[in-house]
């Protein structure tokens, strides 16, 4: 199994254990005189089962990704780990310059010459610039994540 393959059966299996959950709790109580309508006690145990099977999709996939070389980065987990700081620091210089440039509101128009203006503290061009850059960056990096998780094996 592929580890891109292995990551879908993940996503699958937390869907199902919400549903699971959902269903449970749905089922838990039933008025007197009337039967639920369905087995609480069965919906626990399937999805006790389908919890043990995410945990050792879980093991297999952390394991995978701890050694699992990528080019220029190191492991997959260092992957992981750099494209969400990537993530993260575009997000706080795409707000900064959104800020810094008057969130969005236009510029101020002053009524009177004796009005404050308000002026940007940051360099809106430049920080635009780097967002652009590191969006780059982190659709490189995306790309390169999961081109690895099609290619690599799942370890045991």
């Amino acid at each position: 199994m592929k580890l891109g393959e292995a990551l879908a059966d993940r996503a699958d299996a937390v869907r199902r254990i919400e549903q699971l959950r959902t269903r449970v709790v749905a089922s838990a109580r039933y008025q007197e005189g009337e039967a639920p309508a369905e087995d609480a006690q069965e919906l626990l145990t399937e999805l006790d089962e389908v919890l043990g099977r995410l945990e050792t999709l879980i093991r297999r996939i952390n394991r995978t990704n701890a050694t699992v070389p990528v080019t220029g980065v190191g492991t997959l987990t260092d992957a992981l780990a750099r494209r969400d700081v990537l993530r993260m620091r575009h997000a706080a210089i795409s707000t900064a310059a959104d800020a810094a440039s008057g969130g969005g509101r236009g510029p101020a128009l002053r009524q009177l010459r004796s009005e404050l203006r308000i002026l940007p503290a940051l360099p809106v061009a430049d920080l635009r610039a780097r967002a652009d850059e590191l969006a780059r960056e982190l659709r490189e990096l995306d790309v390169l994540i999961q081109r690895t998780n099609w290619e690599a094996d799942l370890l045991e």
